[in-house]
């Protein structure tokens, strides 16, 4: 055993520190693409103890891969000879403050949790995804995670207003404001959100809330191209106040694979059809949700008047909205389900992209095009956040051969860059997309990111190899 992990055990005590067989369940991803063996596995109790690991770990030189819920896609926590040092202990909700519609959480804190804490209050916090049961918030920031609910309240980013952030020398740095404005410098919250763990590990943070939607209106829309289904959202959006909390796309590929996948499931439509939206829209106020005496609820009967209206001009082609609660979850089950459908097939590619809006339609039909031209048998299962413009490039290749695997990579981030977009839209980059910043990335950006990275992490211990492409 190392002298750094003797210490440790010693410091910190044996139940906080694990080694050998131990530390099997932190030795590979969520997906089981990547696999490690870590030096140890550090699971402090509180600030304190990650401070006093981080200093350590400093002054060895020894690596430290900051973990949460292990729910990322990107490599991002492997940590061959490292330290992995797991907030999951630290998953306090310390506080909910209804009146300032905040709450003050560990990172370790499962979203899942986080939510029913809110709601508990009669509000959400806003950010929601499929594996919010087991994602944890010090993760999410770390990648600055979107997920389905974007459109209406932003990505993590947007929902944090004040974190703690231990630095790499065993500093706490302490950022905890409650604040929407603070003009005091540089914004250093932001600039450790999306960092993937290589500049701070987040240790607690300070979440916006909102009031919880007095009633929902959830419906699937067929749309005769994602070009029409934009002007549905446009039209939403200005009738409803911005309102529109969900804007999903789906192809009839997916709907197929989904089926296959739940056979038990029902098709959205009694017929098929290439473009298929889940859209949904939240009333805040009580006048859009209040049934009327005939039982009728406002919001519901606006969506199904402008949905109507649509469907006699030729912009949707069919479209059912949910009646009840059940039918609500049933589709956001449909398309919550994406990694589930994906691992139907091995070979599979996923790919993590943005675009403008109005590109999204040339951004499909492009990849469409390049990616067959490579394999003419590939299946593509593409998903949609179509409200903000990020495309999950989804696919079943029909042949092993990376070389073809590489060129659809290459030929989805090529497409995107060249339509203005991004080689990553929300997953983060850690292992998987560290060569994709060294193409895309402008080298003044690198040097840049480097010069920051150098200045608060000098003995590179943090999550070293990831994010930032080598010298």
């Amino acid at each position: 055993m190392t002298d750094i992990v003797s210490l440790l055990i010693a410091r910190l005590g044996a139940e906080q520190v694990l080694t050998g067989p131990d530390m099997s369940p932190y030795s590979r991803d969520w997906m089981d693409a990547y696999h490690w063996t870590p030096l140890a596995v550090v699971k402090p109790r509180d600030t304190a103890q990650v401070a006093a690991t981080l200093k350590w770990a400093n002054e060895t030189g020894t690596p430290v891969v900051p973990i949460s819920g292990n729910t990322g896609l990107t490599g991002a926590t492997s940590g061959d000879g490292a330290i992995m040092l797991s907030l999951e202990r630290m998953s306090a909700i310390r506080e909910i403050r209804p009146e300032a519609r905040v709450a003050i959480v560990e990172a370790g804190a499962i979203l899942s949790d986080i939510h029913a804490a809110a709601e508990a209050h009669g509000l959400i916090f806003p950010l929601t995804f499929g594996a919010r049961g087991s994602a944890r918030i010090g993760g999410a920031l770390s990648t600055n995670a979107g997920g389905s609910n974007v459109v209406r309240y932003g990505s993590t980013r947007d929902l944090c207003l004040g974190l703690e952030v231990v630095l790499p020398t065993g500093e706490v740095m302490d950022l905890m404001s409650e604040l929407h404005k603070d003009n005091s410098g540089y914004d250093l919250r932001h600039l450790m959100i999306g960092a993937e763990g290589t500049l701070g590990v987040i240790t607690a943070a300070v979440l916006k809330l909102a009031p919880k939607p007095l009633a929902y209106a959830t419906a699937m829309v067929a749309a005769p191209s994602i070009d029409q289904a934009l002007v549905l959202l446009n039209r939403l959006q200005a009738e409803t106040g911005r309102a529109v909390e969900a804007f999903e796309y789906m192809p009839g590929t997916y709907i197929k694979a989904h089926m296959k996948r739940f056979p038990e499931a029902r098709a959205p439509f009694d017929e098929a059809h290439d473009i298929n939206i889940m859209v949904e829209i939240g009333a805040i106020a009580a006048r859009d949700a209040t049934p009327l005496p005939d039982g009728t609820i406002p919001v519901v009967a606006q969506l199904e008047t402008i949905l109507a209206e649509m469907f006699e001009a030729g912009l949707v082609r069919d479209a059912v909205v949910a009646q009840n609660e059940a039918q609500r979850a049933e589709m956001w089950a449909r398309r919550e389900a994406v990694a589930e459908v994906a691992r139907l097939h091995t070979p599979s590619i996923d790919h993590d992209i943005a675009v403008p809006l109005d590109k999204m339609q040339t951004l499909v039909d492009t990849l469409d095009a390049r990616a067959r031209a490579l394999d003419p048998d590939i299946t593509i299962l593409s998903v949609a956040h179509l409200g903000d413009g990020n495309l999950h490039f989804n696919g079943w290749p029909s042949t092993d051969d990376p070389a073809v695997h590489s060129a659809i990579y290459e030929a989805v981030e090529d497409t995107a860059m060249a339509l203005g977009g991004s080689f990553s839209a929300e997953h983060g980059i850690g292992l998987m997309k560290k060569s994709s910043m060294a193409r895309r990335k402008s080298p003044e950006a690198i040097a840049a990111m480097r010069a920051i990275k150098t200045a608060l992490d000098p003995r590179g211990i943090l999550n070293p190899g990831k994010l930032l492409p080598e010298t």
